[in-house]
């Protein structure tokens, strides 16, 4: 990997700046969906939370790293926990792999080398920078960082279709809808702010 080329020290440094993202920020906003993720993690679900807090470690700094080279706000970066909780080993039902959850067409339309011998959705540096560019180009379809993460999780096709249908671009609207996204659709963002708040303030949430 070439990632060499900058030290684990000039990476770091580099992400102590202050930066504001040239794709906007995401809206952190906080309510009882969020809530309820909060206390998942706080209760049934604290043992997954502490071993990704834990391995996160090791990955936040080079991921956080190429989403600033990409203009990408860096919270983003928290997807990789609620997709594989940072395991390269990480596999789905639906056949996603590695760190950010590719399946193979869409880690292949991005860049990545998936066939008999290679499987570059687990390199965490190669993943990272597909999924930045997957980032950018599901928010310059949907213009919101909300809908850009449900598309993340379900397809842009059926968000473009869900918001056309109800004519609205909130997440929060969209979820109240009955029919408008899977379960786990609905789930995602707010598992995703419920996972940045924790992870920035584990004190708070009583982690270590």
């Amino acid at each position: 990997i070439q990632e060499n080329e900058i030290s684990s020290e000039d990476v770091e440094r580099n992400i102590e700046r202050p930066y504001t993202p040239a794709y906007g920020t995401i809206a952190m906003d906080y309510n009882s969906q969020v809530q309820k993720w909060i206390d998942y993690f706080q209760g049934r679900g604290r043992g997954y939370m502490e071993t990704y807090l834990s391995r996160s470690s090791r990955y936040l700094p080079m991921m956080k790293n190429v989403l600033r080279e990409n203009g990408l706000p860096e919270e983003l970066v928290y997807i990789a926990l609620i997709e594989s909780g940072f395991s390269p080993k990480a596999h789905s039902h639906a056949n996603a792999v590695g760190y950010w959850q590719f399946i193979r067409s869409t880690g292949k339309r991005f860049g990545l080398q998936v066939d008999t011998f290679v499987d570059e959705r687990r390199d965490p540096v190669l993943s990272t920078r597909a999924a930045a560019e997957y980032f950018k180009s599901l928010y310059s379809l949907l213009g919101s960082w909300h809908l850009a993460m449900a598309a993340y999780n379900v397809g842009e096709l059926r968000v473009k279709r869900v918001v056309t249908k109800y004519s609205t671009t909130s997440f929060w609207e969209l979820i109240k809808k009955r029919r408008s996204f899977p379960a786990e659709t609905k789930n995602y963002v707010p598992k995703f702010i419920a996972a940045v708040m924790i992870a920035k303030a584990p004190e708070k949430y009583g982690f270590t």
